[in-house]
């Protein structure tokens, strides 16, 4: 976590309170992507990612793995449709005992550089009507935080998916795979839905069932197993790896390192798993992007909060 002990450990759970003001408290429930459905699989690597890292389960060796699709909103009850932004977080089981996460979302881009932008962001948020924030209230934030205006735009376009399996998810964050020679990559991660990419007008999202998602999931698996592409894409010479808030360069070369295979629902009473985006195995090293190890932080104050019925 090189360049990041400046980070202030209090930010995290003042960053948690603030979602709790905001939206309220849910006991026993994460305090961002609330509602979610568990699912296992398997992970087949493709051995186009072994001169890039020695990471166990991207060489050529399928691995079990864990998969929670979710709403990114903090409240349990909002419908699928209310919350546009899904995730999907994949914990891999590795030879030997070990895992390592891997955590997506259906947005490029994050709309705060830094822990104290995403924090003051928080609290400038009065209410979260429906599960999305009020973008017409952050116009203000803007002047203070300009690299803010291309995530919150995208956030403001969204539309919700027809499926949890016909969307693209992305990494967000940058990431360093390393290789035997000790040779450094900057890249960040993308699934690609093998069903294609489908998503919902408005009015006819808000048609769906409030749950649509679970349903059109567990109707789905029956027909068969779900697959994702898992793409590599190689950050270039000018590409910051140290800041969500910034795309990438167009035309930058993307690997297919490996697909998943989602082939059951798992039923789980009280979901104590913990995803962690800095989870990274031996073969990959995580960026200096100071919202990447914020997340590590505020993730543990919130599985503290939450296993603990608070």
């Amino acid at each position: 976590m090189e360049g990041n002990e400046s980070l202030k450990p209090e930010l995290a759970s003042e960053a948690v309170d603030a979602i709790e003001k905001v939206v309220g408290t849910y006991p026993g429930y994460r305090r961002a992507h609330a509602r979610g459905y568990v699912y296992k699989g398997v992970f087949t690597p493709n051995g186009k990612a072994s001169p890039l890292t020695v990471a166990a389960h991207l060489q050529d060796e399928a691995v079990p793995a864990v998969i929670r699709f979710s709403n990114s909103s903090p409240v349990p009850t909002h419908p699928d449709a209310d919350s546009p932004v899904k995730g999907m977080a994949v914990k891999f089981r590795l030879p030997g005992g070990e895992e390592t996460d891997l955590i997506a979302v259906t947005i490029p881009l994050f709309f705060a550089k830094t822990p104290e932008a995403f924090v003051e962001i928080a609290h400038f948020i009065k209410s979260a009507k429906d599960g999305f924030p009020n973008l017409k209230e952050l116009g203000g934030i803007l002047l203070k935080y300009p690299e803010s205006k291309a995530g919150l735009q995208m956030l403001k376009e969204m539309r919700s998916p027809a499926s949890f399996a016909t969307c693209q998810y992305y990494s967000i964050h940058a990431f360093y795979l390393m290789n035997a020679e000790g040779r450094r990559q900057a890249i960040k991660y993308e699934w690609v839905p093998d069903s294609g990419l489908s998503m919902l007008e408005k009015k006819e999202a808000a048609e769906h069932p409030a749950d649509y998602l679970k349903e059109e999931m567990e109707e789905r698996l029956k027909q068969g197993p779900v697959g994702f592409k898992l793409n590599i894409q190689i950050g270039g010479e000018n590409d910051p790896a140290d800041d969500p808030t910034i795309a990438w360069s167009e035309g930058t070369q993307v690997i297919t390192v490996g697909h998943l295979m989602i082939t059951d629902k798992v039923d789980t009473t009280a979901d104590h798993l913990l995803f962690d985006p800095t989870n990274t195995p031996e073969g990959i090293e995580c960026s200096n992007d100071p919202i990447l190890h914020f997340r590590h932080r505020a993730y543990a104050v919130s599985y503290e909060r939450r296993t603990h019925g608070q």
